[in-house]
């Protein structure tokens, strides 16, 4: 699978125990697993002047959110390359204590910096002139599988697989779990992981992928049901021609033009794009939601970001770019009224395969697990054919002191290739 984050071109294939064993070279390719990175800009970044390039935290209101939440009380398991807890900004951030002991090994050593720099964008509290994340109160736990770039044969051989991983988050007390990574091979033992840490209680969100513009390859985990794929925006709420799109898009947040660690040596931060850095603001997003409301299920932390996203479109129709929209929790945590719903119903429940189709506005939904055997989300819905094209008809009042129209809103306009296409062409009607 591929990290999400930001190595344009850099496929990060994760090696199962299993594969290693019983596979050849050949066939072995077929459990690739990569970072959801797509590109490393060629400038670095002092880390004293790194946090004046994070624009999403402005645009998203970070300081009214932060007079609201921080994310406190609210741990977030990274699946990813390890994560160093001596990073700056994580000192006293990274709980490896309360790592399950099957999946202990080496996390701290991460070898790439991709997860370092997912933990930053989550949680990292600034300090040393490193990332602020959206949820520096939040805690990390930190689960690390065996990507591509672990270049030592035994110390693939030793490091899960993303199942193994998925149910070592899942038997955490994190609340969240981030997968900033990604296969286009299926495989049925990651899918009933994440059946198995739904059933938990866990919110799983999952980078979609980073080859709209190569291809558009299927990507794994964010099309298997419970996991809730994130597509990755600009500042203008444009997405980006790379971001993977289908009918397992279910959100969009910040994903271009975000600094992370260039490498492991954790000596400079580039600038990064992908899918990666979008499923962690999503990650970081819910823990500061769940920290407000700590009585909420996954299913109504889900639901309220479904409800307040910004979209231009019908909730029940969404876009197979940016899905039910761009998440925004201020819009959650400034409600003192908003409902989340029932706490027992899955708002993705037709997507999932929990329940027959059905008008996805409603609270409704089975919470039922999805059926054996289902290893995409369905792909039957109305969807919607056009839309606006101009971000600013559902821009707010209470958006308008806000820099960045699109999360109080939504761009129409993707360009992939040199052609435009809606936005909200049917999600499911590709």
């Amino acid at each position: 699978m591929k990290p999400g984050t930001g190595r344009r071109g850099t496929s990060t294939a994760l090696l199962t125990r299993r594969n290693a064993r019983r596979l050849s070279a050949v066939c072995s390719v077929l459990g690739a697993l990569a970072i959801a990175s797509a590109g490393l800009a060629p400038a670095a970044a002092a880390a004293d002047d790194v946090q004046s390039k994070q624009w999403y935290l402005d645009a998203m209101g970070a300081e009214e959110i932060w007079k609201h939440s921080t994310g406190k009380g609210v741990k977030v398991a990274v699946i990813d390359t390890g994560v160093n807890p001596e990073a700056p900004s994580l000192k006293g951030q990274v709980l490896v204590d309360e790592v399950p002991k099957a999946a202990k090994y080496h996390v701290t050593q991460d070898y790439d910096g991709h997860g370092t720099s997912m933990a930053e964008i989550i949680a990292g509290t600034g300090a040393g002139g490193g990332l602020k994340g959206l949820a520096p109160g939040a805690k990390i736990i930190p689960i690390r599988v065996g990507l591509d770039q672990l270049k030592d044969e035994d110390e693939r051989a030793k490091s899960l697989t993303s199942a193994e991983a998925i149910r070592a988050a899942a038997d955490s007390d994190a609340k969240i779990i981030n997968m900033s990574y990604g296969s286009q091979y299926y495989d049925p033992e990651e899918e009933e992981a994440l059946k198995y840490a739904a059933s938990k209680g866990k919110l799983l969100f999952a980078s979609t992928g980073n080859d709209g513009d190569k291809g558009n390859k299927r990507n794994y985990p964010s099309m298997d049901p419970y996991a809730v794929g994130v597509a990755a925006i600009d500042k203008t709420g444009t997405v980006g021609k790379f971001s993977s799109y289908g009918n397992h898009v279910d959100l969009s947040a910040p994903g271009l033009n975000i600094p992370g660690w260039c490498d492991n040596t954790f000596t400079k931060y580039c600038t990064t794009e992908g899918t990666s850095n979008a499923s962690a603001i999503a990650s970081a997003s819910a823990a500061l939601v769940w920290s407000a409301h700590p009585d909420w299920t996954a299913n109504q932390v889900l639901r309220s970001f479904i409800d307040t996203a910004g979209r231009t479109w019908a909730k029940n129709k969404p876009s197979k770019y940016l899905g039910y929209g761009i998440i925004r929790p201020r819009r959650v945590l400034i409600n003192k009224d908003i409902d989340p719903g029932p706490a027992n119903r899955d708002p993705l429940a037709a997507e999932n395969g929990t329940a027959p189709d059905e008008d996805i506005t409603a609270t409704g939904g089975s919470s039922a697990a999805p059926s054996s055997g289902a290893s995409t989300k369905p792909t039957k819905d109305a969807g919607s054919s056009s839309g606006p094209t101009s971000a600013a008809k559902e821009s707010s009042s209470d958006d308008s002191s806000q820099n960045w129209v699109i999360i109080g809103a939504v761009a129409a306009v993707l360009i992939i290739g040199g052609a435009g296409f809606a936005v909200l062409r049917a999600r499911r009607n590709a």
